[in-house]
């Protein structure tokens, strides 16, 4: 009987993206299993087709936040408790929330000890742990939680020898383009639009300025107005962001799910750090961090440093050249 395997990982979309990659490693170990991915129904739809994926099960937990309803908890919780049993229930985020919806399901469950959680209150749901130092990688972080629940053997290679993470379903553009991420879930994570319009400008390939809410669509506005070399694209859904960050030839962009998106693609991107750091990336020579100055305490992350704007534009201008070569 092949194995069935869950895995609990909500939120956020950098974090889902982040961990996908393990769907493959799983898979070249354990070709028949049965994964399916329990996740936050607004970021389903980027795994939704997934090829390795057996069933995608959106969870409403925002919604749930937002209207209060006991029908709607009743309803989640009566799907969850009548699932077929799993082999393996992996917790890979580490919340009391995710520990919560992983012990609702049938089986054992995996995930973070209490020192390695970002809650350590989850540790109390799991029936078994790993301990895996909170600081580093969270890509490795994801992969080694996984990998040990499951006694896959851990190496590098298993990261850095990726097949892109999401499946190809469009041509390459045949323009050079660059995407360029302007939003981010916190202000002080967003560098300043004066300075992405900069940069736009000393870049010499037309940068695509990528939006999701109205607030960043009036930045992508002012900076298309004050910039002869950015370009507002059209509101995209997540599958389509997928397709258009993997046949761009560079990503710019702050710390944030989109941005993420061209490391599982294997596309070249610059990341831009202020409050947090390059732990939120897997380095490669082609996917590169640049942080401001300023010092990060990830186990108390500062909302309120605003220090990206410190980041030279003629800098990442310089890093972007090079990776367009």
């Amino acid at each position: 009987m092949p194995l069935r395997i869950a895995i609990v990982r909500l939120s956020a979309l950098g974090d889902i993206v982040n961990t996908a990659v393990v769907l493959q490693i799983i898979h070249s170990y354990t070709p028949n299993a049965i994964i399916d991915w329990f996740v936050e129904e607004a970021f389903a739809p980027i795994l939704y087709n997934h090829p390795l994926i057996h069933e995608v099960i959106p969870i409403p937990l925002k919604r749930l936040k937002k209207t209060k309803s006991f029908s709607l908890l009743k309803e989640m919780i009566h799907t969850l408790k009548s699932r077929e049993p799993y082999d393996h229930i992996i917790d890979a985020q580490g919340l009391l929330k995710s520990a919560i919806i992983a012990s609702l399901l049938k089986g054992k469950v995996h995930g973070f000890d209490r020192k390695s959680a970002r809650e350590g209150v989850a540790a109390l749901f799991y029936n078994s742990t790993s301990s895996i130092p909170y600081d580093i990688s969270v890509i490795r972080r994801n992969v080694m939680v996984i990998t040990e629940a499951l006694k896959i053997p851990y190496s590098e290679e298993l990261i850095s020898n990726k097949v892109p993470v999401f499946p190809l379903t469009s041509s390459p553009f045949e323009n050079k383009k660059i995407a360029v991420m302007i939003g981010a879930s916190w202000k002080s994570k967003c560098y300043p639009k004066e300075q992405f319009s900069t940069l736009c400008d000393l870049l010499p390939t037309p940068c695509h300025l990528i939006w999701g809410s109205e607030a960043e669509y009036n930045d992508a506005l002012w900076i298309q107005e004050h910039s002869t070399n950015a370009i507002i694209t059209s509101k995209m859904s997540l599958t389509q962001l997928v397709q258009f960050i993997a046949h761009c030839d560079l990503t710019i962009g702050n710390d944030t799910g989109p941005t993420h998106i061209a490391w599982a693609m294997n596309r070249p991107s610059i990341t831009l750090f202020g409050p947090t750091n390059e732990r939120m990336i897997y380095p490669t020579p082609i996917n590169i961090g640049i942080k401001s100055s300023s010092k990060v305490d990830i186990f108390h992350i500062n909302r309120n440093d605003f220090s990206i704007a410190q980041i030279d534009p003629h800098l990442i201008a310089t890093k972007a050249k090079e990776l367009l070569v």
